[in-house]
C-alpha cells in the first residue's frame, strides 16, 4: 500500500541509519533511527518477503541498528540482560510462539448446512500454521526487543537517559507543525506524501473538528506521543537551570496545548494527572507510581477472568464525563469479554496469528469482534505464555527500579530515570486500553533495566561503558567522575 515514494523511504531508511551512527554519538542515533522510522516513514507499507515478517517501519529500523551495531561499529554489543528474570522472559517471548505454531496446526473451517440436506458447503478457511511458519514468528520476535535489546546497552547512563527524553521532547516539537495543519484542515499528510489514508476518517473527527495522525497508525497513537513528549518536556524544565528555565517552560506548555487540541480523553488526562508530578513530587514517588501502573496491567488479565474489575463504575465514571465515550468504552468492554472467552478456548499458547483469535460468525465467516488493547491481542495470539513474557519484560525494569530504592536507599536517583519510568508506566496502562505498543516503549525499557542493573548491588564491582561519538571504552568508573545514579 502507497505510492512509490513509500517504498523508497523504506527501501532508504537502512542507509538513513548509517549515516546517523557515521555522524552522530551512538545513543543519540540509536535513539533517532528507531524514533525517526516511527514518525516518517509510512504506516501500514511493507515488503513482503518469503518466509521472513514483513519489512515495514518497526522491523526495518530495528533490523538496520542491529546490523550496524553488529558489523559496522566498534562496540561489543551485549544483547544478553544480567537480570535472570530479563534473561527468562526474553527467552519466552522468543521462543514461546514456537509452541503456538505447533499448537495450531488445525485449519479453522466456516461451514453451513444447506436447505436441511446432509450437504455441508466450506463457505471459508482459516489456515493452520506449520513449521515453515516457525521462522518467521521467530524472526519476527527478535527483531520486536531489538530497541529494548540495545538501549539496555547503550542508553542505561545518564547521558543516554537524557537523550531519550530530549528526543521525544523534539520529536513532539516537530510532529507538532503537521498536527497543527491537520488539525485545521484535516488529517491529509499521509494522502499528500504516500498517498493513502491509513485509518478510518470517521475516526479523526471530533469534537466538531479534526484530530491530528501525520505517518501513525491512528490519531490515539499520535495523542499518546504528544503527551509523552510534554511529559519529557516537563522533566527537563525541573533539571534545567533557574536562569534558562523559562524556556522550557514554554515548550512544556506549547505541548500541553497541542495535546489538548489532539482530541484524545485518556491521553489528555494522563497528561494532566502526570506532569504535575513530574514537576513537583520527589523522583523516588514518581518510580512507586510508575510500579502501580505496571502493577494494575501486568494483573488485569487475571482481575477481568476474577470479575474484580469494577466495570460498571468505570463506565458510570465515563458516562458522566460524555456519553460517546461511555459508549466506547463500553463497546470495548463487551468485545474484551468475548475475545476473553475465545481466548480461554486455548489459554497457554494461544490461537496464533492470521485472525484466529478473533470471534467470527460460524457460517459467514464475518468477524463479530474488534480488539483494541495490546493485552487482549496478545492475550488471544500467543495466551498465557505470551502475555507473561511481553508484558513481564515491559514491567521488569519498574520492579526493579522499585527494589533498588530500598537496597541502594544512599544511592540519590538519576532526575532522567524517574520521569521514563512513568512514561513507561502510563504507556502500560494505556495499552489496556489501545494497542499502543511502539519500538519506542521498548526502547524506554530497555534503557531504564539497563539503568536499573547498573544500580544493582551484584553489577557495582562489573565493568561500566563510557560511550562518546559512537567509541565505547570499558574499565571501572574512575574516581571523581561518578555520575549519579
Amino acid at each position: 500500500m502507497g505510492n512509490g515514494l513509500a517504498y523508497l523511504m523504506l527501501a532508504i531508511w537502512p542507509v538513513v541509519c548509517l549515516v546517523l551512527f557515521r555522524t552522530q554519538k551512538v545513543e543519540r542515533a540509536l535513539i533517532w533511527s528507531i524514533l525517526g522510522g516511527y514518525l516518517f516513514l509510512p504506516p501500514l507499507t511493507e515488503f513482503n518477503l518469503p518466509l521472513v515478517p514483513g519489512m515495514d517501519k518497526i522491523t526495518i529500523p530495528n533490523l538496520s541498528v542491529l546490523l550496524i551495531m553488529l558489523f559496522a561499529m566498534k562496540e561489543r554489543v551485549q544483547l544478553w540482560p544480567q537480570s535472570r528474570v530479563a534473561q527468562v522472559l526474553v527467552m519466552g517471548l522468543i521462543l514461546s510462539p514456537i509452541l503456538t505454531v505447533l499448537t495450531n496446526g488445525d485449519p479453522i473451517n466456516f461451514e453451513v448446512l444447506r436447505n436441511a440436506e446432509p450437504i455441508i458447503f466450506l463457505v471459508d478457511q482459516l489456515p493452520g500454521q506449520s513449521v515453515r511458519d516457525i521462522g518467521s514468528v521467530v524472526i519476527s520476535q527478535i527483531l520486536t526487543i531489538v530497541p529494548f535489546l540495545l538501549a539496555r546497552q547503550l542508553l542505561s547512563t545518564e547521558d543516554g537517559l537524557r537523550e531519550i527524553l530530549l528526543a521525544f521532547m523534539v520529536g513532539a516539537l516537530i510532529y507538532s507543525v503537521p498536527s497543527l495543519i491537520e488539525i485545521r484542515l484535516s488529517p491529509q499528510m499521509n494522502v499528500w506524501i504516500y498517498g493513502f489514508f491509513q485509518h478510518s476518517f470517521e475516526q479523526m473527527m471530533r469534537a466538531g473538528g479534526f484530530r491530528p495522525i501525520v505517518f501513525l497508525p491512528h490519531g490515539l497513537w499520535l495523542a499518546l506521543f504528544v503527551c509523552i513528549g510534554l511529559m519529557s518536556a516537563a522533566a527537563l524544565t525541573r533539571v534545567t537551570p533557574a536562569l534558562g528555565r523559562w524556556k522550557m517552560v514554554l515548550l512544556t506548555l506549547y505541548l500541553a496545548v497541542l495535546l489538548v487540541l489532539c482530541k484524545s480523553l485518556a491521553s489528555l488526562a494522563y497528561g494532566l494527572a502526570l506532569t504535575p508530578l513530574i514537576l513537583f513530587i520527589p523522583a523516588r514517588w514518581q518510580i512507586r507510581v510508575a510500579v502501580a501502573f505496571a502493577f494494575v496491567a501486568v494483573t488485569y488479565p487475571m482481575l477481568r477472568g476474577l470479575q474484580l474489575v469494577p466495570l460498571d463504575a468505570i463506565l458510570a465514571q465515563a458516562e458522566a464525563i460524555s456519553a460517546a465515550r461511555a459508549e466506547s468504552l463500553g463497546y470495548r468492554f463487551n468485545n474484551e469479554e468475548q475475545l476473553l472467552a475465545r481466548a480461554a478456548e486455548k489459554p497457554l499458547f494461544g490461537w496464533s496469528g492470521w485472525g484466529r483469535s478473533l470471534v467470527r460468525d460460524p457460517e459467514t465467516a464475518q468477524i463479530l469482534t474488534v480488539p483494541d488493547g495490546r493485552w487482549i491481542i496478545i492475550f488471544g495470539t500467543f495466551g498465557w505464555a505470551g502475555y507473561i513474557c511481553e508484558f513481564g519484560l515491559l514491567a521488569l525494569p519498574l520492579i526493579l527500579m522499585w527494589r533498588s530504592l530500598s537496597r541502594e536507599a544512599q544511592v540519590p536517583v538519576n532526575p532522567y530515570a524517574a520521569p521514563l519510568c512513568l512514561i513507561l508506566g502510563i504507556t502500560l496502562m494505556d495499552m489496556l486500553l489501545n494497542a499502543t505498543l511502539t519500538p519506542l516503549t521498548w526502547l524506554t525499557a530497555g534503557a531504564i533495566l539497563g539503568h536499573a542493573e547498573r544500580r544493582m548491588p551484584r553489577t557495582a564491582a562489573t565493568p561500566r561503558f563510557a560511550l562518546s561519538q559512537g567509541k565505547m571504552a570499558s574499565g571501572p568508573v574512575p574516581k571523581g567522575k561518578r555520575t549519579v545514579l
